[in-house]
């Protein structure tokens, strides 16, 4: 197992590389919220022609009352519509359930608030560590696909589990501004996708035996 240090380096020169990616930043909490329901198992595209329907029930109150059928009519261009309706539903209900309000949740560790996200339908550990990080303001690593698969090319670490990823790198990101901690996740997952266009793409500059302009 490679070094911190040398994780942090990698995970800095994508960085430095990629820049600011302003995910999951919309000023209603709410819509960011659906939103990582919404993308699971589509395209970005599809996810946000759903969030545009579901933009007039953007509120507490518009999510609680809207019918399950209105709903799927709704959601339905992100696939999925049935299923994605009903966790949405289970989303806001757990919300409501535990007082309607971000405030309580600085009460509970980051851990004991994860345990809570992931009782609710459709939130796996993925999408509750997305939650945590952009919607409760955690530093969490989100170990990924892309996460685990750019690290293990990197010959830092074979990573073969979501969890292993995770308990390994959650030490790292204990400490760092959260504002670094979101970059982190949304570097990585732009790197992949450049990747996945590109197999044959040159990541040695990331080790630093090259510079980010020979990517």
């Amino acid at each position: 197992m490679k070094t911190n240090e040398e994780k942090i380096h990698v995970l800095n020169k994508l960085v430095a590389h990629y820049g600011h990616q302003n995910w999951w930043e919309d000023n209603n909490r709410l819509s960011d919220w659906v939103s990582m329901i919404l993308i699971q198992q589509t395209t970005e595209k599809n996810a946000k022609r759903a969030l545009a329907n579901l933009t007039p029930y953007l509120t507490v109150d518009g999510l609680v009352n809207i019918g399950i059928k209105e709903l799927e009519e709704l959601v339905y261009p992100a696939g999925f519509y049935k299923q994605k309706s009903k966790y949405i539903k289970a989303l806001i209900h757990w919300f409501v359930s535990h007082g309607d309000s971000f405030v309580k949740f600085h009460l509970y560790s980051t851990e004991e608030l994860r345990k809570e996200l992931l009782k609710i339908k459709g939130v796996g550990s993925e999408t509750a560590d997305a939650m945590l990080l952009y919607i409760f303001e955690r530093n969490v690593f989100i170990a990924d696909l892309y996460a685990r698969r750019l690290f293990t090319r990197l010959g830092l670490g074979e990573y073969k589990t979501y969890e292993q990823m995770r308990g390994e790198f959650m030490p790292i990101v204990k400490d760092i501004p959260h504002k670094l901690c979101k970059e982190w996740h949304a570097v990585i997952d732009v790197h992949g996708k450049h990747y996945g266009k590109n197999k044959g793409m040159e990541e040695s500059w990331l080790l630093g035996s090259k510079s980010s302009g020979d990517s």
